[in-house]
């Protein structure tokens, strides 16, 4: 079967590579649809590592998929040959501590498509797959949409990680696709004044279609002298979601007193700093996200309910013979791009 390979950082190969075997009694057999360009592929196509997770290559990324199921396992039940299914690219032992205590996504031994030293990514025409990270999409969802479920499932988890009681004062800091998913959350059934920005105002006129309430380039205002000219006591929340850390200090100047700052996006950098003088006086709460924990079926709900929305989202699509192209734009957020698909067939 072909599947596209890093095989050095900023180059990618289309190889044809060894078929599957058949699934083990608990697994199914996809065949690979429509997968999602992450930022996350983005650190590994450019630099060959998030962190300390550095790629071996030749290497398989992607993790958003929707796919088709054309084979199960002997102890499958809740899947069939035919369905159309959304996958949750994390695979967790569930046995160890985190496991117990419903942190699946911190699971001790997770395995993660396309992340590596765990597991190679959907960016193949198969894939193998534990019948438990497999969605049923609706038979009037898209393979397109399904793909958003992994994106948006992130965003409703970032919104369920805020302690927010009452509608408040809430900024998203980058409105790529996990910043629009979370402004998504934010809006579907809550009616907070959700403030946007982004350094790309085509990126900033969707999220104002989207519910922002007002939207600017830091490349062109004072984010936070503008930001607090409209919310003079400042915001309740910021959702940092591009990884930028003069972002993450922007965020940190926006906030009330017991406000809290949520990480969503991923620095570029390995390290990044606070002035500990504005944390402490202010008594601000941090909290990082680490991709999403059981939220696959409410994020289903949520593509469905807000699919138009959802569709406005998704801006280019690609072959598979077409992913360096795909790569390239997306990492130089060309072409007014915010979600690119690579279509398997």
């Amino acid at each position: 079967m072909k599947a596209a390979l890093l095989t050095a950082p900023k180059k990618v190969e289309i190889r044809n590579i060894k078929n599957l075997n058949l699934p083990a009694e608990t697994e199914v057999l996809l065949k690979v649809n429509s997968v999602g360009v992450c930022g996350s592929d983005m650190h590994y196509y450019k630099y060959g590592k998030i962190g300390d997770q550095a790629v071996e290559y030749p290497f398989i990324v992607g993790h958003e998929l929707s796919a088709q199921v054309i084979k199960t396992g002997k102890r499958v039940t809740n899947l069939h040959t035919g369905d159309k299914v959304a996958v949750d690219p994390a695979i967790s032992c569930g046995q160890c501590d985190q496991c117990a205590q419903s942190r699946s996504h911190t699971c001790r031994h997770l395995l993660f498509l396309g992340c590596p030293g765990q597991r190679e990514g959907g960016l193949c025409e198969q894939i193998i797959m534990p019948a438990r990270n497999c969605y049923r999409l609706p038979k009037s969802m898209s393979y397109d949409l399904g793909v958003m479920v992994e994106p948006v499932s992130i965003g409703l988890y970032a919104v369920r990680m805020l302690d927010l009681f009452r509608p408040g004062s809430i900024a998203v800091l980058g409105m790529g696709p996990i910043g629009l998913c979370v402004l998504l959350s934010l809006k579907d059934r809550q009616k907070h004044k959700v403030y946007v920005t982004d350094k790309i105002d085509t990126r900033l006129a969707l999220a104002k279609k989207l519910g922002a309430v007002w939207g600017a380039n830091p490349d062109s205002v004072d984010i936070v002298a503008e930001m607090l000219h409209h919310v003079p006591l400042s915001l309740d929340a910021v959702f940092e979601c591009s990884g930028d850390p003069e972002a993450i200090k922007q965020a940190v100047d926006l906030l009330k007193p017991g406000g809290q700052l949520i990480i969503v996006g991923i620095p570029e950098q390995d390290t990044i700093s606070f002035d500990i003088n504005q944390l402490r006086r202010k008594e601000l709460v941090i909290k990082n996200v680490r991709r999403q924990n059981e939220c696959s079926v409410a994020a289903i709900d949520l593509v469905m309910r807000r699919s138009k929305d959802i569709k406005k989202m998704i801006t280019h699509r690609f072959s598979l013979a077409e992913v360096k192209k795909a790569f390239n734009m997306v990492a130089g957020y060309r072409d007014g791009v915010v979600k690119a698909l690579i279509k398997m067939k």
